[in-house]
């Protein structure tokens, strides 16, 4: 069975995923972005649809583009961007999840003292980054192999920025890979920076903030700053779908 024929046959129907998403403990989640910036799903996708989804890297025509890191001093590895239209189970990651994060977005938003607000429906949200300019989408595949690492970044890409996204990995730590984890760093004022490292399994899903969140000091709240990337793979191959809710210029 090729690639598109195996991701069809292993995601089911896309309401099933929405249906997925919903019985999330999407409380627990803010709770812990609130708290740490991050947030861990556990088992959000299956193996089989993590194999399959892992699998379309090498097709040619699903994307936009591809980022060899070395050439840009991003890192070592590379990803791709898809193109418009989405795989089923992209789409409907995006879409379902989406809705459970804006209003976290705008809580933060208005703790910040930042005028945006997010609408309800990601539909809503990508007409406002295409009415400004910003048409590429920005969901993503990353392959990385011995020796390879992502470099400390954000991912904003325009004038419209939402602030949380998602990464998922599809490959299973000492069996696929060793090494490689994901990490996230936190710059508070005048402190030095806050590691932290997010212990993924296979279809295993991590929330974070894309550039800054609010933080309740004693003088009351004030932004930090948060940086995310993956540590130096050992061995092996590792394979992450990232999750990013506005589309780039």
């Amino acid at each position: 069975m090729n690639a598109p024929l195996a991701l069809a046959a292993a995601i089911g129907e896309v309401q099933e995923i929405a249906d997925r998403i919903k019985a999330v403990d999407w409380q627990r989640v803010s709770t812990d972005l609130d708290a740490q910036g991050c947030a861990q799903i556990d088992g959000l996708l299956s193996a089989q649809e993590c194999a399959a989804l892992a699998a379309l890297y090498p097709l040619e025509g699903m994307f936009r583009s591809q980022v060899v890191m070395a050439r840009h001093g991003f890192g070592r590895g590379e990803y791709k961007y898809f193109s418009y239209p989405l795989p089923d189970l992209v789409a409907g990651l995006r879409t379902a999840i989406y809705p459970q994060l804006a209003p976290i977005a705008n809580r933060w938003n208005m703790a910040m003292e930042i005028d945006v607000r997010y609408p309800a429906r990601h539909a809503d949200l990508i007409a406002r980054c295409h009415d400004a300019g910003q048409l590429r989408p920005t969901p993503l595949l990353l392959q990385y192999g011995a020796g390879d690492y992502n470099c400390l970044h954000q991912d904003l890409y325009g004038e419209h920025v939402f602030p949380l996204q998602v990464a998922i990995l599809l490959s299973e730590p000492g069996l696929d890979f060793s090494g490689g984890e994901f990490v996230l760093t936190e710059q508070r004022p005048r402190m030095q920076s806050r590691p932290e490292v997010v212990p993924l399994r296979q279809g295993d899903a991590a929330v974070f903030a894309v550039h800054h969140r609010p933080v309740q000091g004693t003088r009351g709240v004030y932004r930090v700053n948060l940086r995310h990337g993956v540590s130096r793979l050992r061995s092996g191959h590792r394979h992450t779908l990232g999750i990013i809710f506005h589309d780039a210029t």
